[in-house]
């Protein structure tokens, strides 16, 4: 006896719904991206919806808004992908009214219309601030790395083309002293020997050609970097020890109570330390409240940064960083130098007092220097410097960072925040993308596609939070 279940006969005939709406159920997130897309106002976005009056008729703005937005929301990012889903997905059938863009006109929707798209990601966030989602005004900022179409291989620095210089150098060495050596040896092998080396000497030869054309266009690159591939992406260094990626950095501002993602933006620029008051002013305009709460990892820690935060009612929230290598030597720290805010002085662990001595400008801040006259005369001085004085610096606003310092010390817990808020997004949306991430180039394209992906994120939390339902009724709304 078959014990297995079996299907039915292909040649068997049926009768399919008349309707291609049956197929389709009142729980599927397809019927979001439609109520969405219909709920906005493409015009005022910028997109086009009067078509010309001559010509080949063109797809509306809303159709193909939402193929992409099922597209990113399916994990199909594929221009090509998308014009095969559109000829056998039921689902985009319903969605589209059995409309088949070919690929070429998806892939150039996308790249025609970036600021429009870009501003419909902000269009469903406007949405979660309306149900008042964002209340709380506290979010957790980080940056995360993510591959742009631009191999390793192909993006230049100043120290790599040294490096591969110096590489060609020595293979060219040993290659004249092989074809001296084969030279030496009168055979055929040995000619056909010499005849290859020339070849590999001649490819060599080239490539420094190509690298000193190169190194005059680092020249004149701001930040004397080169990609061949896609001009915006950058080298960059990631968590893992010697290794890196050439591409974008992303910079994500995530609510800490729904996880959602307030604002972003795609830089390429490979670390996070001019970020924080550009993103939080990004996120406090988004959510419009009055003051913000942030926060962030200490790899966002800088001055001015922290100050135009605070003087904008954004309250940080970020351990502070120590460069200073004086414990590793044995010698006492900054932090070992207590600050007398009445006095205006530093008091020493041997109890002296630094005193004012004069005022410096160091890139671009305001330094106060202090210290105390009895440093030669201290029984202390071994474990304190090892110059003459132990002079301490302090900067016209270092009570803020100092104010900082404290509430994170009260508050230690909002770390643990900060990890299992921030990362999930990141690591979902690198999840959606597989092992390419970005399918375009340039920033500005980029920036699209990742708005693109932010877009789905939100629609897939929104859908967990609310249900399909009662999230459609208040699109509807």
């Amino acid at each position: 006896m078959n014990r297995f279940i079996t299907g039915e006969a292909r040649s068997q005939a049926t009768l399919f719904p008349e309707r291609i709406d049956d197929y389709i159920d009142e729980e599927n997130p397809v019927r979001v991206v439609d109520v969405f897309v219909d709920s906005i106002d493409l015009p005022v976005l910028g997109f086009k919806t009067i078509p010309a009056a001559t010509g080949r008729p063109s797809y509306h703005p809303s159709t193909m808004l939402k193929l992409f937005i099922y597209g990113y929301l399916n994990r199909i990012q594929s221009s090509r992908r998308l014009e095969r889903e559109a000829g056998r997905n039921v689902e985009l059938m319903w969605l589209l009214g059995r409309l088949a863009p070919d690929f070429k006109t998806i892939a150039d929707f996308r790249k025609n219309n970036g600021k429009g798209i870009r501003k419909v990601c902000g269009e469903f966030v406007q949405i979660c601030r309306k149900l008042n989602l964002f209340a709380d005004a506290y979010v957790a900022i980080d940056g995360s790395k993510f591959k742009g179409v631009n191999t390793r291989d192909k993006n230049f620095t100043q120290a790599k083309i040294k490096r591969r210089l110096e590489q060609i150098d020595e293979s060219i060495a040993r290659y004249l002293g092989q074809i001296a050596s084969a030279d030496r040896q009168d055979t055929q092998q040995a000619h056909h020997k010499i005849e290859r080396l020339k070849t590999k000497l001649g490819k060599l030869n080239a490539e420094v050609i190509k690298l000193n054309t190169l190194e005059k266009r680092l020249q004149s690159s701001p930040d004397k970097q080169v990609s061949l591939t896609d001009p915006d992406a950058r080298s960059m260094a990631t968590s893992g020890k010697g290794s890196g990626i050439v591409g974008y950095n992303l910079q994500a501002a995530v609510d800490a109570k729904h996880h959602l993602i307030v604002a972003h933006e795609v830089t390429n620029v490979g670390n996070d330390r001019s970020a924080l008051y550009r993103t939080a002013t990004l996120a406090k305009n988004v959510i419009g409240s009055d003051t913000l709460e942030v926060v962030a990892d200490r790899g966002y820690y800088s001055g001015f940064e922290i100050y135009h935060c605070e003087q904008s009612q954004i309250k940080t929230y970020l351990p502070k960083t120590h460069t200073s290598n004086n414990m590793a030597k044995g010698l006492f720290d900054k932090r070992d130098f207590k600050w007398i805010a009445s006095a205006g002085e530093y008091e020493c662990p041997a109890g002296e007092r630094l005193i004012w001595r004069f005022t410096t400008q160091e890139q671009g801040k305001t330094i106060n220097k202090y210290w105390s006259s009895r440093c030669p005369n201290c029984s202390m001085k071994t474990q304190c410097t090892t110059g003459t004085y132990r002079r301490v610096t302090r900067w016209e606003h270092e009570d803020v960072l100092d104010e900082v310092e404290a509430r994170i010390d009260r508050e230690p817990e909002r770390m643990v925040v900060r990890r299992s808020t921030v990362e999930h997004p990141f690591g979902t949306i690198k999840s959606w993308m597989d092992s390419t991430h970005f399918q375009m180039k340039t920033l500005k394209h980029v920036s699209t596609e990742m708005s693109l992906h932010v877009l789905a994120y939100n629609l897939k939390r929104m859908i967990k939070i609310m249900g399909i339902t009662p999230l459609i009724n208040t699109m509807r709304a």
